[in-house]
């Protein structure tokens, strides 16, 4: 496929219209200096993926692009959170812990929310998608394209591609925009799983085609 073709393929997925971008579990106890996960937080730094995410978020706000802004919490008792996996368990025990309405929930400080972007929360399973209504939300504004960012591309990354192609819609990884741990299978997973299910590209590469939609920063409806 030329570059040309790629171009105007990617440019036909991501028209900003149709398109929500979804960043996933970008959260300060997640990604931030002091998180639960320090291995996780410095590898979105140090890959350059939390920059990216970032980039992507300023360029939807643009375009007029859906944001989504996915993240995972629990009460402070713990109620209706699972316990049925090993990872549940495990995150149970860990330092920081991220408990509804504390400063571990709250957007990364690096990825600008804007006045019109969704926050989508979640006190139980693996998944930003399912369970948490937001596939209701993307249909009424007619999205048929969700781009996934964040982490970890361990666990909730494929899972929120997984559940997005599930439910019929195009779903677009920049590869340089996710992180897991170790570096080696995150590249793992983008080569031998995700691209067999999703469209994977560069954060560049979406930013250049919602520049060349012609939206004009300012008139995007989402706010800054």
């Amino acid at each position: 496929m030329t570059d040309g073709n790629r171009d105007r393929r990617l440019d036909a997925l991501v028209t900003p219209r149709s398109t929500a971008l979804l960043t996933v579990e970008c959260q300060r106890g997640v990604v931030g200096p002091g998180g639960a996960l320090p291995e996780l937080a410095a590898a979105v730094r140090d890959t350059g993926a939390l920059d990216a995410t970032a980039r992507l978020v300023a360029a939807a706000h643009a375009a007029g692009a859906v944001v989504v802004h996915a993240v995972a919490e629990r009460r402070p008792d713990g109620r209706g959170s699972s316990r049925n996996a090993r990872i549940f368990r495990a995150a149970e025990r860990l330092p920081v812990q991220q408990v509804a309405g504390s400063p571990a929930v709250e957007v990364a400080e690096e990825i600008p929310v804007g006045a019109g972007d969704f926050v989508v929360r979640r006190l139980h399973g693996l998944s930003p998608v399912a369970g948490t209504g937001l596939d209701a939300v993307l249909r009424n504004l007619g999205v048929r394209t969700v781009v996934v960012t964040g982490v970890s591309a361990n666990v909730a990354v494929p899972n929120a591609v997984f559940d997005a192609v599930n439910l019929g819609y195009e779903a677009v990884v920049p590869a340089d925009a996710i992180a897991g741990v170790p570096a080696a299978y995150t590249a793992d997973v983008i080569r031998h799983t995700l691209a067999l299910v999703a469209t994977v590209t560069t954060a560049d590469a979406v930013i250049g085609s919602w520049k060349r939609s012609g939206a004009e920063p300012g008139h995007s409806g989402q706010g800054d």
